[in-house]
């Protein structure tokens, strides 16, 4: 009876993380994005949501960066609030990405939390997306739809020796990205 219970847990278990993985791995069906680099340097966040909105336009995906929907310095948890958040929905908007940078480690996993969209903007940003000395740089990019999440993914970009080879090799591989499971 033991060894019953011990089996159909184990089960459980290995079903809800493979349900957890199809989740992920499921097409987003972007038609829309805003996109929101939570940077705490201004021309990294400027770099990152200007690269992604013309990766996105070239895709086909109506896309907007947040820098042109709040004033410089603002608090980004402004994007959140129900009068923003009407009028993007207006416009056609559905659909929120928030970018940050995770770390400089290639172990990094996204994370298993629930959060909504007033939760991922009021967190801080602790990294640069360029660090001398380091290798490997890691973006996590986070989908809100109605300000719950719907998708989180890492991005890993290994080898950067410099602030535009990440550029480069994030661009590479959201191109591929957008293409494979976001489109």
């Amino acid at each position: 009876m033991k060894l019953v219970i011990a089996l159909s847990a184990v089960l459980l278990v290995f079903g809800a993380q493979a349900q957890k993985k199809k989740k992920n791995q499921e097409p987003l069906h972007l038609r829309n994005v805003i996109i929101v680099g939570q940077m705490d340097d201004p021309a990294d966040r400027y770099s990152v949501e200007i690269s992604m909105t013309e990766l996105f336009g070239n895709a086909g995906i109506k896309s907007k960066a947040s820098l042109n929907l709040i004033k410089q310095g603002a608090d980004a948890q402004s994007l959140a609030s129900d009068s923003i958040s009407n009028k993007l929905s207006g416009d056609g908007f559905d659909t929120y990405m928030v970018i940050s940078v995770r770390g400089y480690d290639k172990r990094f996993k996204t994370s298993n939390t629930e959060e909504t969209l007033s939760d991922a903007l009021s967190r801080g940003n602790l990294f640069s997306i360029y660090q001398d000395g380091v290798v490997s740089v890691s973006f996590e990019y986070k989908f809100f739809r109605k300000g719950q999440l719907v998708q989180s993914e890492i991005i890993k970009c290994g080898n950067a020796s410099s602030r535009q080879k990440v550029m480069n090799k994030l661009r590479k591989k959201v191109t591929k990205r957008i293409d494979k499971n976001w489109k």
